[in-house]
């Protein structure tokens, strides 16, 4: 790290102009959350390997930034040449470049890498002192990074109409209603999710995540897909220019919107009246902005990210019905974990209370670790119709580990199964079938022995924050931000809290996390509306003990209410993930008797959902696990 840090420096120096900072963002061209590996600049700099964050590095300091969710596994992650800022709670990067950097101090950053919205914020932050936000022509960690590893050529396919639902010419003609509403004469798409949505591809350039690196530009007469052609087929090709896309190499996306600001991208841009380039301040990147006349420019979300987070019916159908056969393969993994922990380790089991015995019933070589574990899990959604990978590194941990939010497992470092300590397990998986991306935590934590009195304690905190949020009714035009508030006020009540949000939208056999709707502490103001998905995921952690989260998919539905104040409509949740809740880990005598009834309607429409998927020994212990509770 040392090394690395030396060779930037120098880099640094020698730059002209010379800089005094080097900002290395988490985020690659199009400002996504989860990278390729060739991008993963920040990683390779800091040895940090979460997801989010953003590394500064002067002439005599290096610093991370990253969020609530990362504070444990940076701690544990960063050398000593490192020092770790929280959000939220240390000065954020652009003060603190501001108030520590000398003036005049000219700060470099790669401007395909930042987006419009956060490269302007900082320009403002320097004004100040008249520091200089510098655009640097080549990555310079890419200058030091030796072994980069290659570009991805993996094929481009095609996400069928019966999977997606609705076609490309159709997106095509309500993306140009909004382009002229806005008196707009073309778009500059640069986010993944929204380019493999719009045009109905997929890929796998990206770990987790079916996209492929591209960028698009739309018009009012004509529209391109930038992209290396290495990866699209003739047939590919051909459903596009079908669909009115032309496929243009992924770097005359540059030049192209040089064009499409003078409107002599060919073929020109009907304008009537309409002269504004639309682009979304908050993932098109500063280098494709200073391109344009920034008087031309309509700084705007993307009309793509609202109408990707409302699902049509066939997603719809498709998202219910992927979790259902994902959750006979969690129910299969827990009932096998379940068998493996008492035969090898002498655990009490699912169902009882009790310690385990001292010694492993089989000695040797026979153990279950955080990874093979996972592993099987694996091998059980490996075996559903239509699997198409996992949605996201599947969080597997033991005791301590469960309280690093986004702990990530290696064979080489792994905890063992512990029979005496709580396992958190938070998966996800990506279905083709019926086109949804389906993330089915498993929300019950297999612990195999007595609780701890803490755990015990809070489990059921979190629990009624969850029932809370999932049986909330709210009219029309609530953000996620009120809702917020019912997920952690169980837990507020004691003076605790968690670091991360409460939940977030799921693509379409696309990304985990998809937005623009989110349940979080941060605002956002974007409206919840009916047919969006949301997850309710809260959650409390101890550091070096223990960590809970308990998380189901819901969609967004119409309510159904007595009144309707203001005419405004009301909205609920309906919940879409199943698989039990494990009652041993629960003080029932917390919970209200709403909030046991709730549990067992849920448990009873689980047991009855999943039935079908399941043989004769997995359907018994589902039973059993699902037998009414009481206080």
């Amino acid at each position: 790290m040392a090394e690395i840090l030396a060779a930037l420096r120098s880099l640094m120096s020698s730059h002209d102009p010379p800089l005094h900072a080097l900002v290395v963002p988490s985020e690659d061209y199009h400002q996504s959350e989860y990278v390729s590996a060739r991008d993963k600049r920040r990683e390779f700099v800091s040895g940090f390997t979460g997801s989010a964050g953003l590394a500064l590095i002067t002439m005599n300091e290096a610093l991370l930034w990253t969020d609530g969710r990362y504070f444990l596994q940076a701690t544990q992650e960063l050398t000593g040449e490192w020092k770790l800022m929280r959000m939220l709670e240390d000065p954020a990067v652009d003060v603190w470049m501001a108030n520590n950097l000398p003036n005049d101090a000219a700060i470099g950053v790669d401007p395909w890498c930042v987006s419009i919205d956060t490269a302007q914020r900082w320009e403002r932050a320097f004004a100040k002192k008249q520091q200089k936000l510098v655009q640097t022509s080549t990555n310079l960690v890419d200058k030091v990074w030796k072994n980069r590893p290659p570009a991805e050529t993996y094929p481009v396919t095609v996400q069928q109409i019966e999977f997606a639902g609705s076609s490309v010419v159709e997106k095509l003609k309500e993306l140009r209603e909004k382009l002229t509403n806005e008196k707009a004469r073309g778009i500059i798409i640069t986010t993944l999710d929204e380019v493999a949505w719009l045009y109905n591809i997929r890929g796998t350039d990206v770990p987790y995540c079916p996209v492929v690196h591209a960028f698009a530009i739309v018009t009012t007469n004509a529209a391109f897909l930038y992209v290396d052609k290495r990866k699209v087929s003739s047939e590919v090709i051909s459903f596009l220019k079908e669909s009115g896309v032309e496929v243009r190499d992924y770097d005359a996306v540059s030049s192209d919107v040089v064009l499409l600001q003078s409107n002599q991208l060919n073929p020109p841009a009907d304008v009537q009246g309409s002269d504004l380039i639309w682009a979304d301040p908050n993932s098109c990147s500063y280098a494709l902005y200073s391109k344009l006349n920034s008087d031309k420019v309509l700084l705007q979300q993307s009309p793509l990210a609202l109408a990707k987070a409302i699902k049509n019916p066939v997603e719809l159908d498709g998202l219910k019905k992927a979790h259902i056969r994902d959750g006979a393969a969690i129910v299969q993994y827990i009932v096998w974990l379940d068998k493996q922990m008492q035969e090898i380790y002498g655990a009490s089991g699912y169902f009882l209370e009790g310690e385990a015995t001292k010694e492993k019933k089989h000695s040797g070589t026979v153990k279950l670790t955080e990874v093979t574990v996972s592993d099987k899990l694996e091998s059980f959604r490996a075996s559903k119709e239509h699997f198409r990978g996992l949605s996201f590194p599947t969080i597997s941990s033991v005791g301590p580990n469960a309280a690093i939010m986004h702990y990530s497992p290696q064979s080489e470092t792994c905890a063992e199964m512990d029979p005496n300590s709580i396992y958190l397990c938070d998966s996800g998986a990506q279905l083709f079938n019926y086109i949804f991306e389906a993330l089915t935590p498993q929300k019950a934590h297999m612990q195999m022995s007595n609780l701890s009195m803490a755990f015990h304690d809070q489990t059921p905190e979190v629990l009624k924050g969850h029932i809370a949020l999932g049986n909330a009714v709210f009219p029309n035009g609530t953000c996620g931000h009120t809702l917020d508030i019912l997920a952690r006020l169980p837990l507020w009540k004691y003076g605790l809290d968690y670091r991360h949000g409460t939940g977030h939208g799921v693509g379409s056999y696309l990304n985990v996390h998809e937005g623009p709707q989110s349940i979080s502490f941060k605002p956002r103001n974007v409206p919840i509306h009916a047919s969006m998905t949301a997850t309710d995921e809260p959650g409390y952690y101890e550091d070096g003990n223990f960590g809970i989260r308990l998380e189901n998919v819901l969609v967004v539905t119409d309510a159904n209410t007595k009144f309707n104040f203001g005419d405004k409509g009301y909205m609920s949740f309906e919940h879409i993930t199943w698989a039990p809740y494990q009652i041993k880990m629960i003080n029932l005598k917390s919970l209200t008797p709403e909030e046991i009834d709730w549990l067992n309607a849920y448990h009873s429409r689980c047991r009855d959902i999943l039935a079908p998927y399941l043989d004769e020994t997995e359907l018994a212990w589902l039973k059993k696990a699902t037998e009414p509770a009481s206080a």
